[in-house]
Parts: structure tokens; C-alpha cells; sequence
């Protein structure tokens, strides 16, 4: 049977417990609900890929409280994807960052045109995301859905989505929208090294402005 609570302390320690031990929990974003697991734990992540029929070529996200978990995580931005995160960072993008030798996580998956093993992450620009994942530490992530439905923007909207297959969801309200994250990765065969993977919140004229200096606004 699973629980529902508010983002408090002790709800908090009780989904690192879960995390830990396997199991997967559903958390809000600055964007929609996420259901999560740990990014070490294959197991893990298969329940994940089982309970929202995603398809196992589509990779999870990792979820980070700051830039510098990266590079604990064996994780490092491209240029100019290092750029464009001091821009859009904490908030809903999320670049395709590269593994390094040493990098341990089990979400990694291999760039078709490069063969380098590659891992999309995020900062969520939200204080009780933060907060979940302090406690957490990161976590492999996608959108609480069934896979080619709309993405929970309710914490009752991933319950209806998952029910007993998730152990705890974390409540803190609606979020903005049921828009997901923009996914960009470095692409140096492009005129300005990126390619758009996913448009999401942020437009995809906006990302390419902050490129060339010219800032903009966030598009939601």
C-alpha cells in the first residue's frame, strides 16, 4: 500500500530509506512529477521503465541538487553545454552531459553518433526538489507518467498513473504545468554546436539566443 505525505523532514529521510534500499518514490519538480530511484541501482531502474511501459531505449534523467554533484558523479558539460547551464541552471533544462572514466552510474547510455556513454541531467529550480535531493542524493529520474500520456502535474495525478507500484509520494502541490524539460545536447557538426533533443519549457529560439549573448527570456 502506498503512502502520500507532505515534503517535511521525516517524509524526506523516508524516501532516501526507500531510494536506498530500491525501491521508487514520486517527488515534484519545478516542471511535473518525477518518479525516482537510485541511479546506481539497475533493479531499480527497471521497475521504473516496468511500471511507466517506457520503452528501455529511452534513457532516465539524473537528478542533481547542484552543478558541482557532477563531477562526483564521473559526469562533465561540453562546451558549449557549460555555458548554456550557468544560464538556465537551476531551472527545466537539461544537458546532455559526458561520462568519464571513473563514472559508476547505471543510467548511462551510449551516443548513437559518437559512441561516447552520455547521461542527461538536472537542476530543478524548486526548493522542495532541493531539498529531497540533498537528503537523497541524485536521482535517476522520468516524468510520473504511463509512458505517451500526459505528465503528472499533481501529486494524485502520478497516484492515478501508478498506485501501489511506487511506496511514497511526496506532495507539494501542483506544479506549473504539465511541460517537461528542454533536452540539449553538444553536437560540434551543428553551425552552433547544440542540437534541441526535446523542446520543452524553454523554447528552443531561446536556448540558441543565449548562445550569441542575447540572454532572452524564459519562454513557458
Amino acid at each position: 500500500m502506498y503512502d502520500v505525505c507532505e515534503v517535511s523532514d521525516s517524509a524526506v529521510a523516508r524516501a532516501a530509506q526507500i531510494v536506498r534500499r530500491g525501491g521508487l518514490v514520486v517527488l515534484p519538480t519545478d516542471t511535473v512529477y518525477g518518479i525516482a530511484c537510485s541511479p546506481y541501482n539497475r533493479a531499480a531502474m527497471e521497475l521504473v521503465y516496468q511500471v511507466k511501459h517506457r520503452r528501455l531505449d529511452k534513457p532516465l534523467q539524473v537528478l542533481v541538487s547542484s552543478v558541482d554533484d557532477l563531477d562526483d558523479l564521473g559526469l562533465y558539460l561540453p562546451a558549449p553545454l557549460d555555458k548554456l547551464a550557468v544560464r538556465f541552471l537551476p531551472g527545466p533544462f537539461s544537458p546532455i552531459a559526458q561520462a568519464q572514466d571513473d563514472c559508476r552510474l547505471a543510467t548511462l547510455c551510449q551516443d548513437g553518433q559518437s559512441a561516447l556513454l552520455t547521461q542527461g541531467v538536472r537542476i530543478p529550480d524548486s526548493s522542495l526538489s532541493l531539498r529531497i535531493l540533498r537528503e537523497t542524493g541524485p536521482l535517476a529520474c522520468s516524468s510520473a507518467n504511463r509512458s505517451g500520456r500526459q505528465s503528472a502535474q499533481t501529486v494524485q495525478e502520478a497516484i492515478d498513473a501508478f498506485g501501489d507500484d511506487v511506496e511514497l509520494y511526496l506532495d507539494g502541490g501542483p506544479t506549473q504545468g504539465h511541460v517537461a524539460s528542454t533536452v540539449v545536447k553538444a553536437d560540434s557538426s551543428r553551425v552552433d554546436g547544440i542540437e534541441i533533443v526535446r523542446e520543452g519549457v524553454i523554447d528552443e529560439a531561446t536556448v540558441r539566443a543565449a548562445l550569441n549573448g542575447n540572454g532572452g527570456g524564459l519562454s513557458r
